[in-house]
């Protein structure tokens, strides 16, 4: 799967270097995404999930579970 988070669903955005000399080039801003494996104890089994940073914080507030069903409501999943 591309560079984009199952849980949020952020993905790579695109902006420009900027020299001293004001010159600018395209660049990419990736997310901070890692692969983790999670506990979901509804369905007492491992799911891993390529989630960023801020993904990780909301399924914390919200737990697992509820972070899985609302990615998949919004089709990000």
């Amino acid at each position: 799967m591309s560079r984009v988070c199952q849980i949020t669903g952020k993905k790579a955005m695109t902006g420009n270097n900027v020299s001293h000399s004001n010159i600018k080039t395209k660049r990419q801003f990736k997310p901070n995404l890692h692969t983790k494996k999670f506990f979901v104890p509804e369905l007492n089994d491992w799911v891993v999930l390529k989630v960023s940073a801020k993904g990780m914080r909301y399924m914390n507030k919200k737990g697992v579970w509820n972070a899985i069903i609302e990615a998949d409501k919004k089709g990000v999943l």
